[in-house]
């Protein structure tokens, strides 16, 4: 059974991995391994040595430390989190694909965007 901060650092890299729009097989190339293996690492099936993280650090430009933030923050359960809200955001494709594509419109169109969803939400 994987341990919770192997699953946690595997959520991680494949958030990241997604938010900077690279596949598995392309990060596999970069590291030098094959992209099973990273599949491996982002379920937390398989454990990341110190060696490897911090190549895939270096691959998705983001520091080691980027891949334990959030660590504290998930042993607070919270009732505040909507039902409609998956439990695994960091998980879940398409709000990752919505990040990565709202990120990728100018800052000013972006505001707008944000401001527009809000006011949707409010009267949803």
């Amino acid at each position: 059974m994987p341990h919770k901060v192997d699953i946690h650092v595997g959520k991680r890299i494949r958030q990241r991995r997604w938010l900077a729009g690279v596949t598995q097989q392309q990060l596999a190339e970069v590291v030098g391994i094959k992209f099973q293996q990273i599949q491996k690492y982002e379920t937390g099936a398989n454990r990341v040595s110190a060696s490897r993280l911090w190549d895939i650090a270096d691959a998705l430009n983001v520091s080691v430390a980027y891949f334990f933030e959030g660590m504290e923050a998930e042993k607070i359960k919270t009732d505040a989190v909507p039902d409609n809200i998956p439990a695994d955001l960091i998980g879940d494709k398409e709000a990752m694909d919505l990040v990565r594509s709202y990120y990728a419109i100018p800052e000013n169109q972006r505001r707008r965007l944000f401001e527009l969803a809000r006011v949707l939400s409010d009267v949803a």
